[in-house]
């Protein structure tokens, strides 16, 4: 528990860090890269061009301060973190070189404003946040029986170009076994050396297959790249090298988004582009259960060419006689719209019916997507605790900011 003395300073950050929370993470990721370069290994490089990484982190310091009093509110993003520690080797003593320069940018961003009372109120409570992580994180690897980024060469048994940048890889171990159980929704670890930049880099992927399977399978879309966010450079080194027969580095299952396969509620699976693959994961698990409770799959794409998994949703309308889809193309022409089909972007009304009142709905795409069905769920009083979207980023702490 924060003490007395601190509380007032850290309650009095929280103004100064709605103001200046990027700009302190700007220059702690800078200065502790800079000493210390190995950790480029462990951060997405194509997050930190972005901005998107200095954004999370600004989000988290922010909404631990704003949330001192209420551990409760903390708690889930704090099991988020927790997977995502464990899947990519966030080991104890990482943590003394990020509270040294954290602490260090939060002194060069505020210069006399960082008195050494407020200095000494952070110090605290940073060592109070990592203990309580390092404990966690130590727990789920021994209850797991994984070493803490733990990764294993799995064998590429096949390969499938599933819609227009989008390639499924299907994965065993060598001697030809699964890779293990994992629960629909979560993902893997993959690990990629990147010659050209003479670092390994780390990516998480959902996996996209009912755990039934005897093999993984990772449906992985080439990041393009945009105006201000640099194309990514894991999943286009997948695409142009890894074969049939090749090795993988890979990581155990991970991820606390795991749609609830044993509820007795109707289930609402609604995605947008790459974003289907743990739904795809989820609604092949009830088809092989044969679960008869009411089930929604809505899908946005671009158009049907940028439309991964189709073959795996005409399935499972085979299988599943209560089966509601609905498919959003945002380039569709007139002639193709039907009761399934629909033009334009997702839209609620065109799909939600007396069935799926008391639905859970579980959210998953970019985050522009994620956002419009989250308040489009909400204003037509969907309980917020029915409602799971797949983040992790600055808008996962949504409610907390």
């Amino acid at each position: 528990m924060l003490s007395q003395a601190a509380r007032p300073y850290i309650e009095a950050s929280v103004p100064v860090l709605r103001e200046h929370g990027v700009a302190i993470t700007r220059v702690f990721y800078a200065n502790m890269l800079g000493a210390h370069p190995e950790l480029n290994n462990l951060f997405n490089l194509g997050n930190q061009a972005s901005g998107v990484q200095q954004q999370s982190l600004a989000a988290a310091v922010f909404a631990y301060a704003a949330n001192i009093d209420n551990p409760a509110a903390i708690a889930p993003v704090a099991g988020r973190i927790v997977h995502k520690h464990v899947s990519v080797g966030i080991k104890p003593g990482h943590y003394s070189i990020v509270g040294r320069y954290l602490l260090g940018a939060i002194k060069e961003v505020l210069g006399d404003a960082a008195s050494p009372e407020l200095m000494a109120a952070w110090d605290e409570a940073y060592w109070l946040l990592a203990g309580d992580l390092i404990a966690a994180e130590a727990r789920m690897s021994q209850e797991r029986g994984v070493a803490i980024g733990e990764l294993r060469p799995l064998k590429v048994i096949d390969t499938r170009r599933e819609c227009n940048g989008v390639i499924s890889y299907y994965l065993q171990t060598p001697d030809g076994k699964s890779p293990g159980a994992f629960l629909p929704g979560q993902y893997a670890t993959v690990a990629v050396d990147l010659p050209e930049l003479g670092l390994r880099q780390l990516r998480q992927y959902s996996l996209s297959d009912t755990p039934e399977r005897a093999w993984w399978r990772l449906s992985i879309k080439q990041e393009p790249g945009d105006v201000g966010t640099p194309a990514g450079a894991v999943s286009s080194w997948l695409h142009a090298n890894l074969r049939t027969g090749d090795l993988l580095q890979v990581g155990h299952a991970f991820g606390d988004f795991a749609p609830a396969l044993d509820g007795q509620r109707p289930i609402a699976l609604l995605s947008a582009g790459v974003g289907i693959t743990p739904m795809i994961s989820t609604l092949n698990a009830l088809a092989e259960r044969g679960d008869s409770r009411p089930i929604l799959f809505a899908h946005a794409a671009r158009d049907a060419q940028h439309h991964a998994l189709r073959d795996d949703l005409a399935a499972a309308r085979t299988r599943l006689a209560q089966l509601k889809t609905a498919l959003f193309y945002e380039e569709l022409a007139a002639g193709q719209v039907n009761e399934r089909v629909h033009a334009g972007r997702m839209t609620l009304d065109a799909m939600l019916d007396e069935r799926f009142a008391d639905a859970d709905f579980y959210l998953c795409g970019p985050i522009g997507f994620m956002r419009a069905q989250w308040q489009a769920l909400l204003a037509r009083g969907v309980a917020p605790e029915r409602i799971q979207r797949e983040v992790f980023g600055p808008e996962l702490l949504d409610h907390l900011l």
